[in-house]
């Protein structure tokens, strides 16, 4: 490899885990942000989180052809732009529509500005979609697959972690005590962090060179659809419970402890939030390390395993165990809970990885089906919460030890290419 495609390719990793950090900083705003919509509008905390992976649904294949058509590039400028409207979309919640009836739900007279705010997670929904797409293919492909291929998802998946930790705790402190007049101007300042630096990332990405691998396949003949391939089929369905598991642990967790009556409430329960991202990335930053030597199935059944053990004593363990934090005693399952974030912390990468693994030419298209079935962030997280008002939050993560319970499936047994008979070159 000459020494200026190796420096092409530095470059497109470097801007492929920037726009990875970006993906989480939109995505982790949803569920603190449901706090503030919640206290007015109990069914409306994790409607916000919905809205935003319910694009996903939509823009999942559509984004992926985007990559062929246009690609790497185009996708990624599209997508940017898309962020800056959604945000600003969000802000305006913040300004209009709080004195305007939109529709009545339950009795209960909704005001136009929680709509706008819907209508915002929405659009950043599509936006995150579509960087999602990008960024996972490229640098799959970037470090030629495997395990290799791996490493840098992993390394990309911890600067998304990092923003992911900044996001709920900036929110909490932003918020501190919920009360009737909390509302999204407490947080303004956080959309307009990322406008900016959405506005930034657009001007770096304008002049940076990126590699196009599916520049060239417009024409391409494609036999077969991805879901041909067993273990593609299994991975799909891998990822949409594991974003569900993702989304839902720390949200559940924040709702938990943001309605405890201890002062600053809020403000712990983003914490633990945060803490949970934090080990997320920790957990990514050491994967980016071994997953060159450490085969992913191997990585990805131990993390699955043991976020089974860490909930299920989470689950059985008394209320009444606590331990001081911030001067409030807060239940030591919480921490168990937070702790999950080190187990989840490798499984995107890793169920994307070994989902793609032999795929070839189909690989655009795979990725395309793959971000359509991230609306499990959004679908499994909504179905928790319904759990959690019905009986409690911690009964709740049963539905997470079950979805854990698939993905362990999956990491030994499922994510085995039986099917290379068909041809991907």
């Amino acid at each position: 490899m000459s020494q200026e495609k190796k420096n092409g390719n530095l470059i497109a990793i470097i801007t492929m885990c920037f726009m990875f950090a970006m993906i989480s900083f939109v995505t982790n705003m949803a569920a603190p942000f449901g706090n503030i919509w919640g206290f007015t509008y109990s069914w409306a905390g994790m409607m916000g989180n919905m809205m935003n992976f319910a694009a996903y649904l939509f823009m999942g294949i559509p984004a992926g052809k985007m990559l062929i058509k246009y690609g790497y590039k185009k996708t990624a400028l599209s997508a940017l732009a898309v962020g800056v409207v959604g945000l600003l979309v969000q802000y305006f919640s913040s300004i209009f529509g709080a004195d305007i009836a939109a529709f009545t739900y339950n009795g209960q007279v909704v005001a136009l500005n929680l709509v706008i705010y819907l209508l915002g997670a929405f659009i950043c929904g599509f936006c995150v979609c579509m960087l999602n797409t990008v960024v996972n293919p490229m640098l799959n492909l970037l470090g030629g697959g495997g395990n290799k291929g791996n490493q840098l998802i992993q390394i990309g998946g911890t600067l998304n972690s990092l923003t992911g930790t900044l996001t709920p705790f900036l929110v909490g402190v932003m918020i501190g005590q919920l009360t009737q007049n909390t509302s999204m101007t407490d947080v303004a300042p956080l959309l307009f962090i990322g406008i900016a630096v959405f506005a930034l990332s657009f001007l770096i990405i304008f002049f940076v060179a990126i590699p196009e691998p599916q520049a060239n396949n417009k024409n391409e003949k494609y036999e077969h659809s991805p879901l041909a391939f067993r273990h593609c089929l299994l991975g799909v369905i891998a990822i949409f419970f594991y974003v569900g598991i993702e989304i839902g642990i720390p949200a559940q967790l924040n709702f938990y402890l943001s309605n405890q009556s201890f002062e600053g409430a809020a403000a712990v329960g983003g914490a633990l939030a945060a803490l949970y991202w934090f080990l997320m990335l920790v957990g990514r930053a050491s994967s980016s390390v071994i997953s060159g030597k450490v085969a992913t199935t191997s990585q990805m059944t131990v993390v699955s395993m043991t976020a089974i053990i860490l909930i299920l004593v989470a689950i059985l363990m008394p209320e009444s165990i606590v331990v001081t934090f911030r001067g409030n005693p807060v239940p030591v399952k919480c921490f168990l809970l937070a702790a999950c974030g080190l187990c989840t912390s490798i499984m995107w990468g890793g169920i994307f990885n070994l989902a793609v693994e032999g795929l070839g030419k189909y690989t655009a298209a795979a990725s395309g089906l793959f971000m359509m079935m991230v609306v499990g962030g959004g679908i499994m997280p909504l179905i928790q919460d319904f759990i959690a008002k019905a009986t409690n939050p911690i009964v709740s993560y049963w539905l997470v030890i079950a979805m854990l319970a698939y993905i362990l499936y999956y990491s030994k047994i499922g994510c085995k290419n039986v099917n290379k008979d068909i041809p991907v070159d």
